[in-house]
């Protein structure tokens, strides 16, 4: 088995793949927690793809039989980057879209990360990484309206309320998701005007809340970047 692992800002995302194929996935709080979910379990490669300066040496403790590998810009991907400055290019976001690559072969596709931040990244069907934007994602925003904000309160939530919001709360909450969801359904229409078929890829904590609300077809999958990430390491080892 290849062991694949998304090393967040507060946890350890994990995935077990088996001939290509995603057999098992778990999330860790810390890699000691990690370590005892794969004590004992037949793994031969692993990759981890983390911004944390001591993922080097963590990768190098994981029980494998075979190859460690930490997944930097400079580690060769099946995809051609580009990037104008691929060493600042987030890793979850080339693994997203070697991802969406090896699921949605020679198409266009257009991967939406929903997480802290939302990126919209564009993968041609030639097989080359674009880039795309980034914007604050929901839960950002709460706290940005929060905190720049003398008396507004720090809310939550991706109920869409009625329109107009007939108190604060409702006209933060409609002003954020209405926001959000106008947001993703014009950057869906841009790019579907200049890469028609245009394939939509949605990923991220809050995927659910786009997969609702927003009016396109989207192929929602959850463990996108593990799903890059072992292709990545298929591609290295």
């Amino acid at each position: 088995m290849n062991l694949a692992i998304d090393r967040g800002n507060t946890r350890f995302k994990a995935g077990l793949f088996e001939d290509g194929q995603l057999v098992q996935q778990f999330t860790c709080p810390d890699f000691s927690s990690l370590g005892e979910k794969l004590a004992g379990l037949p793994v031969r490669n692993a990759i981890m793809a983390s911004v944390s300066q001591e993922s080097a040496a963590l990768v190098q403790q994981l029980p494998v039989t075979g190859q460690h590998l930490l997944y930097t810009a400079q580690t060769p991907v099946p995809v051609q980057n580009n990037y104008g400055t691929p060493h600042t290019l987030g890793v979850d976001r080339l693994a997203a879209a070697v991802g969406a690559q090896y699921l949605f072969k020679e198409r266009n596709c257009l991967i939406i990360d929903a997480g802290t931040c939302i990126t919209y990244d564009l993968l041609l069907a030639s097989g080359s990484f674009e880039g795309g934007t980034i914007s604050p994602g929901i839960t950002m925003r709460y706290q940005a309206v929060h905190t720049f904000t003398g008396k507004l309160p720090l809310l939550e939530g991706y109920e869409l309320p009625p329109l107009p919001g007939k108190t604060t709360a409702e006209a933060i909450q409609g002003g954020i998701l209405f926001g959000v969801k106008a947001e993703a359904e014009a950057m869906i229409q841009h790019y579907d005007r200049q890469y028609k078929p245009l394939t939509v890829v949605l990923t991220g904590g809050d995927a659910p809340f786009f997969e609702s609300t927003v009016k396109a077809r989207i192929f929602v999958i959850p463990e996108l970047v593990l799903i890059g990430l072992n292709r990545i390491l298929e591609y290295n080892v």
